[in-house]
């Protein structure tokens, strides 16, 4: 059974999970820290669980869910995994960062292999499987764990609320159509975990999302 420890770290107040099973292994999604003791605090959490670090993931690879990337690779030996088409929006960062303020950004390694839009992720006795949704970005991924009933959903769905979509390689159209067509088939009980502000479920955006 997989466990959900959130974090919210910097300026955007971006969501960081770590999801572990009964085995200890850990996956580490979107890892928002730019300050020191963000990072602190999420070292700190995993040595006190003892968990074990194994994969690094990226819903998709926006300055807020990019920040700890090099963090995450110093201190465990982690690459990103992501879609290859979110590669273009990885590399922009460095480019824009310190007109944002983030001076200190430390530049993500890139992966060494690339998830696929359908597929499977696999930590200790848990699987994740990948939603291809764009729109927010332009290969944006959600991760699904069926036996759990929770999805880690990025910045597509909020609650009552949905990614922004005038980023580069964004689309509304697009964003609207995967919402429908691959989360809202999700069961009403998954809880969506999202990359800012409160969790929600499947069932109460599809009864109280104003954009649906």
């Amino acid at each position: 059974m997989i466990t959900v420890k959130i974090f919210t770290f910097n300026a955007y107040s971006e969501n960081t999970y770590v999801l572990y099973d009964e085995t200890k292994e850990c996956v580490i999604v979107d890892p928002g820290m730019y300050e020191g003791f963000e990072q602190n605090e999420l070292a700190a959490f995993i040595k006190q669980e003892n968990l074990k670090p194994v994969i690094l993931l990226n819903t998709h690879c926006h300055i807020d869910h990019v920040f700890g990337n090099k963090f995450i690779f110093d201190t465990y030996g982690l690459k990103p995994q992501f879609h290859a088409g979110e590669l273009p929006v990885l590399n922009a960062v460095p480019s824009y960062a310190p007109s944002m303020g983030f001076t200190h950004y430390e530049v993500s390694p890139l992966p060494d292999t690339f998830l696929p839009e359908t597929g499977t992720i696999t930590f200790g006795n848990s699987t994740l499987d990948l939603i291809f949704a764009p729109g927010h970005s332009p290969a944006h991924l959600c991760f699904y764990s069926k036996a759990d009933n929770i999805l880690i959903g990025g910045d597509v769905l909020f609650r009552g609320s949905i990614g922004r979509s005038d980023l580069p390689g964004g689309n509304h159209e697009q964003l609207i159509q995967n919402i429908s067509d691959k989360l809202f088939v999700l069961p009403d009980e998954t809880t969506v975990y999202p990359g800012h502000g409160p969790e929600t479920t499947i069932g109460f955006e599809k009864q109280h999302n104003p954009f649906f």
